[in-house]
């Protein structure tokens, strides 16, 4: 089994769901003060943090981060950090959920109480992220062979279309020239994150390798791109800013003449929503299984025990994401970027954590 292929899933995930959070947002804010160098910027930084950290976790087969941290570090340092880790997972995949809960309210079925959407949402994901991570890699991978044809499909309607407007985006080219953004920067990277989730799932990928490298800069590049100048040959340089969520808007501004439904949007929200709850299920699986792995040996414990441990932590990460239900638009979005920020600082972080047990592991066998 090439379970390299795995390392590419988890990646185009991410990648692919940068359309429906706050990326789009934080480039087109900065589209005239240096988003487009920033871009390229991210793409280089994000290929290579993607690379070192696969590489770096790739030689300790079979083990999670946690095992591999306990090979170098003391216990009573392992704990926090392990809970800082899970923190970052159980944001993401919270961000995403509230984010879908807004699109749906303001896209799709505006009557329907947020309570409710949130409730469906949540119980689907904590079902499914109780799974074994096998079979969660399984699923993504079943998932995103059904969505990525409809995902493709959108992108090149809203190319061909004769209202994508090439003007806007010759104009807002002329302003690439300008110097990097930190936010753009930081909101751009996210696009490789999908990496990140190696932490559990290198441990049931024992014979992963880091391959074709190109690869992800090329993808990653591509889907930074068309995140960046689709909604501005649509809304124009200036209009875009009016939108909040602007891949939804573009894709409701598209119709389909020849097809059973004629609104590109239900089409484009089927497929994220899809997206989106998988990669709300595969975050929390990551973040439940640091947490639980703090119990203790998860093989000595009774099967009754283990699904309580992971019954408390799923819902915990629910008691969060209802809780910051609260939160307006505005904060939302104030939220997300601070989230930005502190994952790509976080990632940063674990990179360094593998090389010391790397090292520290090298020297041991050297003496």
């Amino acid at each position: 089994m090439n379970q390299s292929r795995y390392v590419y899933w988890l990646f185009l995930m991410n990648s692919l769901l940068n359309i429906l959070n706050f990326v789009p947002r934080e480039l087109l804010d900065a589209r005239f003060k240096g988003a487009q160098t920033s871009i390229l910027v991210a793409v280089v930084l994000g290929t290579l943090f993607l690379t070192v950290f696969t590489i770096l976790i790739a030689k300790f087969p079979g083990k999670s981060i946690q095992d591999i941290l306990e090979t170098a570090l003391p216990k009573w340092l392992i704990i926090p950090l392990i809970i800082l880790f899970a923190s970052l997972w159980c944001v993401a995949g919270l961000i995403t959920l509230l984010s879908f809960v807004d699109i749906t309210l303001r896209f799709v079925s505006p009557d329907t109480g947020p309570q409710l959407v949130i409730l469906s949402f949540l119980v689907l994901v904590c079902f499914c992220a109780r799974m074994d991570s096998l079979s969660i890699l399984y699923g993504m991978e079943m998932m995103l062979a059904i969505i990525l044809p409809l995902i493709l499909y959108a992108i090149i309607k809203a190319l061909v279309n004769p209202d994508f407007n090439w003007d806007s985006v010759q104009q807002i080219v002329t302003y690439s020239a300008h110097a990097p953004d930190m936010k753009s920067i930081a909101a751009a990277t996210f696009s490789f994150s999908g990496y990140f989730n190696l932490a559990i799932f290198n441990r049931v990928l024992p014979k992963m390798k880091m391959k074709h490298s190109w690869v992800y800069a090329v993808n990653g590049l591509a889907v930074l791109l068309l995140t960046f100048y689709v909604p501005i040959g649509y809304f124009g340089t200036i209009g875009v800013e009016k939108h909040v969520y602007t891949w939804f808007s573009t894709a409701d501004s598209i119709r389909i003449d020849t097809f059973l439904i004629e609104r590109m949007l239900f089409i484009f929200y089927i497929a994220y929503l899809t997206l989106s709850l998988v990669s709300v299920t595969v975050h929390w699986h990551v973040g439940k299984e640091l947490l639980t792995g703090l119990f203790g040996q998860r093989k000595r414990a009774k099967a009754r025990t283990k699904v309580w441990q992971e019954l408390a932590v799923l819902g915990l990460f629910s008691g969060i994401t209802l809780f910051f239900m609260r939160l307006d638009q505005y904060q939302l979005n104030q939220f997300g970027v601070v989230f930005l920020y502190t994952r790509w600082f976080g990632e940063l972080f674990m990179i360094m954590l593998l090389f010391y047990c790397y090292a520290a592991a090298y020297r041991r066998r050297s003496t």
